[in-house]
């Protein structure tokens, strides 16, 4: 009865105020957050909510919308009659505003260069489109988070800088090969893969990975969209002082190696300081990595990838993207213009040390050289965790639900598992083995079908390497044992029927 009572007052006292002063007084309430470094996260939401309602419609609603996205980033804000400045210590965004609150400019100015206009920012706001305007000014804020005093910043930012004109570069020289067809080739194939340019809207990073359209579209995962696996570069802490460049490390003029890559020149022989950080690779989304994956990383940069410490978990559990999904339950995945299929993942084989993974988010380096091969195998591990994901991708079975065409995919290796099916027609389980050697191959051998053809195995690798499927690889198989146990059925037929009298 009191909560009552004291809603109903408050229902009183607020009826006649406008939501301009409910807006200004839940913003004042913002400022006193008890945790100045956050402000408190009820009020924050109210506050979203009742900007929702307000539309930024007006020059100071628009401003205060500003200045809660420019605090929820960690960000300063100033105003200088119509003009907002979103400032951090190594660039600021402009906002430039009419009397009306429309938005007449958006410029973006990085420590030490003039502002430079950004239509994409300008037209997020222009569309009030805040959460992705949000969004962009995170990664803004992300990559030029630079750790240290201010004289370490600018260095650091310097050392960054060298860093981007060489992918750059890299990059520049991959597209004047000519040995790519198309933006997917380059992404899965190029040294530093489809480099992002680091614009002054847009954080720089590398698109390395992207799995076949119709894996894409099996995913009902928003964080799949648009599908490429991606890194922003950048820089961050280290727990150990390590030298980086203060200059280009590309020769010049540059001098390729036999696979078209710019030869580079030893760190020892190029300006460099030493420093608490290392360049980052900030995988977008972060990348479930089996441990020898991990230790591979580790020997080419000669630093620990962050977390890698921990226990790790089975990689079927990192990879299950369902929050209400369970690695250890049966999943009913579709398969178009085929069976209903059931995929299961034994606990007592997956759960195990030498199959344990961690959830990687970020990989140190110092130079550019190590990116070709740190690309290879983060691209490598992404290939195998497509294959395991398409088994995750369908819906948890329901008690005693078997689907036409059940299997267990079991582990050997770091590189290799296996699928154990039932042979159509036969009491009996058969096995396809599948090998993963490296990112853009993939190899299938078939054992306890009765039979021995090469061009079956041929064929089923083939299809899972177009497909980067285990379902739609698993249809494929089944359908083809079905026509040779069709075809041999009808040889017994005709072998046992009595010879025809023709006296």
């Amino acid at each position: 009865m009191m909560k009552d009572a004291i809603i109903s007052n408050l229902h009183t006292k607020f009826a006649e105020k406008t939501w301009n002063d409910t807006f200004q007084l839940v913003r004042r309430c913002m400022e006193k957050s008890r945790d100045e470094s956050k402000p408190c996260e009820p009020l924050v939401r109210a506050l979203e909510r009742i900007q929702k309602v307000l539309h930024a419609s007006s020059l100071s609603t628009i401003m205060s919308r500003l200045e809660m996205i420019a605090k929820q980033q960690g960000m300063g804000f100033h105003i200088t009659e119509s003009t907002c400045y979103l400032t951090a210590d190594l660039f600021y965004v402009e906002v430039l505003l009419l009397p009306c609150g429309e938005v007449q400019e958006v410029k973006v100015a990085p420590h030490g260069e003039p502002p430079a206009s950004s239509k994409f920012l300008l037209h997020l706001l222009r569309s009030q489109n805040f959460a992705d305007f949000s969004v962009r000014l995170r990664c803004l804020f992300t990559q030029y988070d630079i750790p240290g005093d201010n004289e370490m910043k600018l260095k650091l930012l310097t050392s960054l800088q060298h860093l981007w004109k060489d992918l750059q570069l890299i990059s520049d020289l991959q597209k004047e090969s000519k040995q790519f067809d198309s933006q997917m080739d380059l992404i899965n194939y190029g040294k530093v893969g489809l480099l992002i340019t680091g614009k002054e809207d847009f954080s720089m990073a590398l698109q390395f990975y992207a799995p076949p359209t119709d894996v894409l579209k099996a995913s009902n995962s928003s964080d799949l969209e648009p599908g490429i696996q991606a890194a922003q570069v950048t820089v961050g802490l280290s727990n150990v002082t390590l030298k980086l460049p203060m200059a280009s490390v590309i020769l010049q003029p540059p001098a390729l190696d036999p696979q078209g890559c710019p030869v580079f020149a030893p760190l020892s022989e190029v300006q460099n300081e030493t420093f608490p950080a290392c360049f980052l690779l900030r995988l977008q989304p972060p990348i479930p990595l089996m441990m020898p994956f991990v230790e591979k990383l580790r020997q080419i940069t000669d630093i620990a990838v962050p977390d890698a410490h921990l226990q790790g978990s089975p990689l079927p559990q990192l990879l299950v993207r369902s929050p209400n999904a369970c690695w250890k339950e049966i999943f009913t995945v579709p398969s178009p213009g085929g069976p209903m299929h059931s995929c299961i993942f034994p606990e007592a084989a997956w759960d195990v040390p030498t199959q344990k993974a961690v959830l990687v988010d970020r990989v140190p380096f110092t130079q550019p050289a190590h990116i070709p091969s740190l690309l290879e195998l983060l691209r490598h591990q992404c290939a195998i965790n497509t294959l395991l994901r398409t088994c995750t991708s369908g819906r948890r079975s329901s008690p005693g639900e078997i689907g036409d065409l059940p299997y267990e995919v079991l582990p050997e290796s770091s590189t290799s598992f296996s699928v154990t099916f039932h042979r159509p027609h036969a009491d009996s389980l058969a096995v396809l083995m599948v090998s993963v050697p490296n990112p853009r191959q993939i190899t299938c051998k078939l054992f306890g079908v009765g039979i021995c053809d090469l061009s079956l195995d041929e064929h089923i690798s083939t299809v899972m390497n177009s497909c980067m499927s285990i379902p739609v690889t698993m249809t494929t198989l089944y359908g083809r044992l079905e026509e040779i146990f069709s075809v041999a059925t009808e040889v017994e037929k005709d072998s046992s029927s009595p010879a025809m009298d023709i006296s």
